[in-house]
């Protein structure tokens, strides 16, 4: 009979846990062999310690001002960019449409345009035409200083125009170009254009003889008056001539928008070069001229 009181043997437990043979030994429990501990409390904290350090680097705090201002910057300057290009392009259209030609627009560096567009008020701006045409005339080129420009939408305007100069050239080809197109009975006698700067005329020259006459300003516009007609008088009587050119200047220089005037006409050895002005003048509504629907 068995004793109840009597010790069992004690039955052999599982093996204790093999180390590779590179772990270190003391390894704290609960972390994989051969990986760094978990950081403890004290590591994590350390994160504000190190921001207030990165803080306290007089260096660090210029570096980063530096670095966010230029970010800044870019971003001002990318839509500075993008909105100046878009006035400039809506300005040259409005000029292309009354003049009938090419146009490239600028506004001034200073202030920046994102400024002048927010207060409305636009303080120089700069066009120039390709030189092609305007209106009818061909070969005529103008350049364009406008300066304290005011969008001011109302029952009759758009705004106002402080001031607008306008210096228009017209080239001796592109004179002789247009008055063989658009003048009847004048233009199929004419084949070529002279101008003599020291008498301030222009000569109209054909095969059959020639009219000379002396670009002037008149009634805002520039006229041609007739100086003398040689060779031509058994096929056009003097008394036609001066009626059609007044009928061709008067398309060409006159009813601008804004109340644009000629202010003077001189001859120069190429060409014609004239100057329009106008101040204190309204921008048309889109409806008293389409050209400006875009403004």
């Amino acid at each position: 009979m068995t004793d109840p009181w009597a010790r069992q043997p004690q039955q052999p437990g599982p093996p204790p846990p093999q180390f590779p043979p590179n772990a270190p030994q003391g390894s704290a429990p609960g972390t994989a062999p051969g990986y760094p501990p978990p950081p403890t409390d004290h590591e994590e904290s350390s994160l504000p310690a190190k921001l207030k350090n990165f803080f306290s680097d007089p260096l660090s705090v210029v570096l980063a001002v530096v670095i966010v201002v230029a970010l800044v910057f870019a971003g001002f300057l990318a839509v500075e960019l993008y909105a100046r290009n878009r006035a400039d392009s809506v300005v040259a259209g409005v000029v292309e449409c009354v003049v009938q030609d090419d146009a490239e627009a600028s506004f001034g560096a200073l202030p920046p345009f994102l400024l002048q567009h927010v207060s409305g008020h636009y303080t120089n701006i700069r066009i120039e035409t390709a030189g092609n045409q305007v209106r009818d005339a061909q070969g005529m080129k103008v350049e364009l200083d406008i300066n304290d420009v005011r969008l001011e939408d109302s029952a009759t305007s758009s705004g106002t125009v402080g001031s607008l100069l306008a210096h228009i050239t017209w080239s001796a080809e592109g004179i002789k170009q247009t008055i063989q197109g658009a003048i009847p009975l004048v233009g199929s006698f004419v084949n070529g254009v002279t101008t003599n700067p020291s008498d301030g005329t222009i000569e109209l020259e054909g095969a059959l003889g020639s009219i000379t006459a002396r670009p002037q300003v008149v009634d805002g516009g520039i006229a041609l008056q007739v100086q003398r007609v040689t060779g031509l008088g058994f096929t056009l009587p003097r008394e036609a001539v001066q009626p059609a050119l007044d009928a061709f200047t008067s398309e060409l220089t006159q009813n601008y928008p804004m109340d644009i005037k000629a202010d003077s006409v001189e001859v120069t050895d190429s060409g014609v070069v004239s100057q329009f002005s106008t101040r204190n003048a309204t921008i048309p509504k889109q409806s008293q001229d389409p050209c400006f629907s875009g403004l």
